[in-house]
């Protein structure tokens, strides 16, 4: 392998075994490893804006960091840094890059590792990643360094998990493991060892993971031991990750929308909302399971949305009109003549709009907890006063290490999930967007009214709704199903505005999802 580039710790590349000296500047190293951690062409505007303020030539000081970095990465057999008047990429291509091949191991059936590389991962995880690089670009760039520090978190404390509970583990190393797991996660530590199971088995969580009923407030379900008779599904849940296929396609305003296609079988397409990831959302219990049931007999196609997740976050339009246009070219992109779609939230008023615009390549709405008319719409003056609030908190306060801001929805979101399902939810939301983009997304929900739209719906329609959702009151989700045409509108017993695989509704609604489209022939 002729270059190597070291994310764990303080920045280094080693090309051909020899390591090289980098850039004093601490902005040229900043802008290699952020290249080199996204792994996707950036445009030169947003580069210069990440970087360098205004009065420091940006333009410049970007040319004179690329040329620095060449020589760091190009090779006399390979140009890495590419770039053009409009986008700079670093093809890492058979370069090895060490947090990249962390996540990546941990994707391909962590749980069948070896004790010995898995102490070989914890000993790589255990350093800061870029450390060092804190403050080498403004605050989007530290925002961003955040999140990808707190996703090598999130995989030392799965690989000490794992370690803790691994059947080959000698018994003396158990405390040492657990001792660390206990430190970095103190609540997914202390639910394993309330549930009074030892190395060799976790039945009670692996019953509440196959269907039986949780108490209200009991800590959510541990990922499984390598021995544990529920494995099955997460053991899916690992594969699907890998071979599901991420591409990237361009709107007319140049945004990149990131999608994902999964399975085999006639397709089914998900409508973007708020709040996703296309690769978090495989170990999140909200999505993962969810999504693993759907390509179990279909191509399963989702994209996030402009403005978070995989793609762009930096966008100038924000709006109903480019969530539908986000999805006109993402199905177009996969030269999709007809299928079913999905709309979760506000995702089912872009799929109704989608569906009047192109009745032709509809063939039935899948719609759960969502809405035809935004809260500017509808809410009453206290309300609207409400929301304004939240949007002036969240602008404030999202990005912060605080997750009381972020509380606001997730408590209103899923007011029945435990403790540490609404920790993991509060540090997904601070994962999937920015703080601006967070307000802005409230401002657009706000003014979304499709409800002008419903009668000229003509496809078959299902329509689902939580009976007590805290979010978007159910009278919402009837008035949406009675203004569409022969739309048939199942009430969910949950207060739970997006539904958690192991409650009782999750199970009505996928089963009532299911009897849709195969009653419909779709």
């Amino acid at each position: 392998m002729d270059l190597e580039i070291l994310l764990l710790g303080e920045l280094r590349v080693v090309r051909q075994g020899t390591e090289v000296q980098l850039p004093a500047s601490r902005k040229a190293r900043g802008l290699l490893a952020y290249l080199v951690a996204t792994g996707r062409p950036h445009r030169r505007e947003r580069l210069c804006e990440l970087f360098w303020d205004l009065p420091d030539d940006p333009k410049a000081a970007l040319r004179w960091s690329l040329s620095k970095l060449r020589k760091v990465v190009d090779g006399p057999e390979r140009i890495r840094i590419i770039a053009d008047r409009e986008r700079v990429t670093l093809d890492a291509t058979g370069a090895r890059i060490d947090i990249r091949d962390a996540h990546a191991r941990l994707r391909q059936d962590a749980e069948e590792l070896s004790v010995v590389e898995l102490e070989d991962l914890a000993g790589q995880l255990d350093a800061v990643l870029l450390d060092g690089l804190d403050g080498a670009g403004d605050d989007a760039f530290d925002s961003w360094l955040a999140a990808e520090r707190e996703d090598a978190r999130a995989a030392r404390v799965r690989v000490l998990r794992l370690l803790a509970t691994h059947p080959d583990i000698p018994s003396v190393s158990v405390p040492k493991w657990l001792r660390l797991w206990r430190a970095s996660d103190p609540e997914g530590a202390a639910a394993f060892e309330r549930s009074g199971a030892d190395r060799g088995s976790i039945a009670p969580f692996a019953r509440s993971r196959t269907g039986a009923s949780i108490p209200r407030g009991a800590p959510p379900p541990p990922p499984l031991a390598a021995n544990d008779p529920g494995l099955p599904p997460l053991r899916g849940r690992a594969r699907a990750l890998r071979a599901q296929r991420i591409g990237f396609c361009e709107v007319p305003d140049g945004t990149k929308i990131a999608y994902a296609t999964l399975g085999s079988g006639p397709p089914l397409v998900k409508a973007a909302n708020w709040l996703t990831h296309l690769e978090f959302d495989w170990t999140s219990p909200i999505w993962g399971e969810c999504f693993s049931e759907i390509a179990r007999t279909r191509t399963l196609i989702r994209y996030d949305e402009r403005g978070c997740g995989l793609s762009d976050w930096e966008v100038k339009d924000l709006s109903f009109h480019a969530f539908v246009e986000d999805l006109e070219v993402v199905a177009d992109k996969l030269t999709l003549e007809r299928f079913p779609l999905l709309g979760i939230s506000q995702g089912a008023a872009v799929s109704i709009e989608y569906a009047v615009r192109h009745p032709e390549r509809v063939s039935g709405l899948i719609l759960i907890g969502g809405y035809a008319a935004g809260w500017r719409h509808l809410a009453s003056p206290e309300e609207q006063a409400r929301r304004e609030a939240v949007r002036t908190l969240t602008e404030l306060g999202w990005g912060t290490d605080n997750p009381a801001y972020r509380h606001i929805f997730s408590q209103t979101f899923m007011p029945d999930a435990g403790a540490a399902e609404l920790a993991w939810f509060d540090e997904f939301q601070r994962l999937t967007t920015s703080p601006g983009n967070a307000a802005r997304f409230q401002d657009a929900f706000g003014d979304i009214d499709v409800r002008d739209r419903l009668s000229l719906v003509s496809t078959p329609t299902i329509v689902l709704h939580s009976k007590d959702d805290q979010r978007i009151p159910l009278e919402q989700g009837r008035a949406m199903a009675s203004g569409i045409p022969g739309a048939r509108f199942v009430p969910l017993e949950s207060r739970n505005h997006v539904l958690v695989d192991y409650e009782p509704a999750w199970r009505t609604c996928m089963d009532a999802v299911q009897g849709f489209l195969a009653e419909n022939h779709l």
